[in-house]
């Protein structure tokens, strides 16, 4: 340790005390410096001097003990004048990294030297490098970076693969002695989307000159914060409203959402995830989600309101408000009912029944009733007897002068038909034409039908 110091401060002091004289009356100036040798890459340090021969001309010769070469090993000097000599050296290949001060000889034909000392270092590979990039966020859209030759080294031809959470590229270039190359990134915001704020490491795979080794570098990925909100509204009796918050920033994003609905529209409304709270105002209720959204999180909130149900419920309560209305507001009621009767010379007969109330006062009333087609009407009625028949359009009329609210009036007649039917038979509704204040009005009975099947031969049997 004792010695490395010593070296150190003689190298110090040599490097203070420039030009000097030597004996052989020549002086020498350091005009390089930062001189450096590649550990693993068998290629000199170089030292630039300026040897000012202030004698006669003469053959000068340079060695050292330090390494395994030294070039040039001879010099011709010309007297009183100065000339640049580039003095190079081989450190030996096991020579460790770090910093040496030698001893190097400049000796004349007759004996005469003189010894100075010179500092080389030796480094490895990836320590002649530094990479680096500026600060960036989740808006930037390109990055730049660089890679930085820190030593008075000439690589050369230079193959880069820079990797990292953010990008992946490939860069191939020429790196001269203490040179910065730029580059610059496009970025693509999908592949770090989901990364947090903060201190990155990245790589950078350097070839050169037939050695490999890698150098890392720091990427500050600066705070942004950043929450997008798109709402979707669709459907009118299913109505849906979709709240979708996407934190395109790199932190941890606070986010706070409130829907308001009615007291009846509440009865209806499913929420996909369910609120945190439910506050009631009035008439109005809020709904409210509170939630953190890490980078690149995607909240989805579905609000789906189905009036359906309440629709049908208003329309039957439409519908029953006309049916009552509509019945309250009749005057007079028809119904009309058939039935199946035998009939002795095995003819098809129906006894038709007829019901007619009054819900009001009414005047001057006519019930008409029309037979079927190919039917004829028996001679007994029952009830109150027709006021008209007319056998050619099939037509019975019952008149009446007036009927009292809640009078009922009931009578039937039997149609018969030497023709057999089978299948669904249809009679006509009952007309009904009265006065009521005056006023002429009509009204219509149900149609009714009868169903007739096929009888067996057992049927006819039990007949």
């Amino acid at each position: 340790m004792k010695k490395i110091v010593v070296l150190s401060l003689m190298a110090l002091f040599s490097l203070l005390v420039v030009p000097f004289t030597l004996a052989l009356d020549i002086e020498v100036e350091k005009i390089g410096s930062n001189e450096v040798c590649i550990s693993g890459l068998n290629e000199p340090a170089t030292f630039d001097l300026k040897i000012t021969n202030s004698g006669s001309s003469e053959k000068v010769f340079f060695y050292s003990f330090f390494g395994q070469e030294l070039s040039p090993k001879e010099v011709y000097l010309e007297g009183k004048k100065a000339q640049d000599v580039t003095l190079q050296i081989y450190p030996y290949e096991n020579t460790k990294p770090g910093y040496y001060t030698f001893d190097y000889y400049i000796r004349n034909n007759n004996g005469e030297e003189v010894a100075d000392t010179l500092t080389i270092e030796i480094i490895n590979f990836e320590d002649a490098f530094e990479i680096g990039a500026e600060d960036f966020d989740p808006e930037s859209k390109s990055l730049n970076v660089y890679v930085h030759n820190k030593v008075k080294f000439d690589f050369g031809e230079v193959r880069v693969i820079f990797s990292s959470p953010f990008f992946e590229f490939t860069k191939e270039f020429t790196l001269g002695p203490n040179q910065r190359n730029d580059f610059t990134i496009t970025l693509d915001k999908e592949e770090f989307k989901k990364l947090m704020a903060g201190y990155y490491t990245f790589e950078a795979e350097i070839n050169a000159k037939g050695l490999e080794g890698v150098v890392d570098g720091t990427l500050k990925f600066s705070e942004k914060d950043i929450l997008t909100t798109n709402k979707k509204t669709y459907g009118f009796i299913i109505n849906t409203n979709l709240i979708e918050k996407t934190n395109e920033g790199n932190v941890l994003t606070a986010t706070e959402t409130v829907v308001k609905k009615n007291v009846l529209s509440r009865l209806f409304t499913h929420f996909s995830p369910e609120p945190n709270t439910v506050d009631r105002e009035g008439l109005v209720v809020y709904y409210t989600w509170y939630n953190e959204l890490e980078p690149g999180e995607v909240l989805k909130i579905n609000v789906r309101t189905n009036w359906i149900l309440p629709f049908a419920i208003v329309l039957l309560i439409v519908l029953v408000v006309i049916l009552v209305k509509k019945t309250s507001n009749r005057n007079i009621v028809l119904k009309k009912k058939v039935t199946f009767v035998n009939a002795k010379g095995g003819e098809f007969a129906l006894k038709v029944m007829i019901l007619v109330e009054a819900k009001n006062f009414l005047e001057r009333i006519s019930v008409i009733d029309r037979l079927p087609y190919l039917t004829k009407i028996h001679e007994r009625f029952g009830g109150e007897q027709p006021s008209r028949i007319d056998e050619k359009t099939k037509r019975i009329e019952w008149n009446f002068e007036r009927m009292q609210p809640g009078e009922r009036r009931v009578f039937s007649y039997i149609i018969y038909s030497k023709i057999g039917v089978l299948g669904k038979f249809a009679l006509p509704p009952v007309t009904a034409v009265y006065e009521k204040e005056g006023k002429v009005k009509e009204a219509q009975s149900n149609q009714a039908f009868f169903m007739l099947e096929p009888r067996t031969p057992k049927d006819l049997e039990g007949q």
